[in-house]
């Protein structure tokens, strides 16, 4: 009996470290793939199906495809050159559009933050907690942790806010969707705006 215990002590073990080493090599993965499940992305999910159902849903496929060779060309091009996209950039298309370029990533990061924050003030308020104590709060918390964290911290914050995802899953499943018109919408593109 001791002989069983110890084998399957040992198979326990050398499976939560095949585990760890899995997480710990997707956790970026799993940030970076949740990165648009932000207040203007839920936004934006919500009214294309408030206003067009499902006939918009067969776009996931294609789009996550991209998403995916996108992510991919990134990655490769960080490794292999051991540089960041605007020095990329750079080298390959000169200063001035460069300059350009990051003046444009400078005003969609700046209207994406601000759209974090309107989705900050919105959700609290539906607890009745007001944006002028909530929004500082969240800002104060941001603050905090790009200055006192490290990437470490961070990206253990991160991981714990992707559980929280795991919700949109099961909101899905709770409301009990008729899972053969999805599946229809889903491999069967229509551009049908009249809905």
């Amino acid at each position: 009996m001791e002989k069983f215990k110890a084998h399957w002590k040992k198979l326990w073990q050398a499976g939560l470290l095949k585990a760890g080493l899995f997480f710990a090599l997707i956790g970026p993965g799993i940030i970076t793939s949740n990165v648009d499940n932000d207040a203007g992305g839920i936004t934006t999910y919500s009214l294309a199906g408030a206003n067009y159902g499902l006939s918009l849903i067969w776009i996931f496929i294609p789009v996550t495809v991209a998403l995916i060779i996108i992510q991919e060309i990134c990655a490769r091009m960080g490794v292999v050159s051991g540089k960041g996209l605007s020095d990329l950039i750079r080298e390959r298309f000169g200063a001035k559009i460069t300059f350009y370029l990051m003046i444009i990533l400078l005003l969609a990061n700046l209207g994406n933050t601000l759209c974090e924050f309107a989705g900050i003030a919105a959700s609290m308020e539906i607890f009745g907690i007001s944006k002028y104590i909530s929004v500082p709060i969240g800002a104060f918390l941001v603050w905090l942790m790009v200055v006192k964290g490290n990437y470490k911290s961070v990206e253990k914050v991160f991981l714990v806010a992707c559980v929280f995802y795991l919700s949109y899953i099961i909101s899905g499943f709770i409301v009990h969707p008729d899972w053969s018109a999805i599946k229809k919408a889903t491999f069967t593109p229509t551009l049908d705006f009249d809905t």
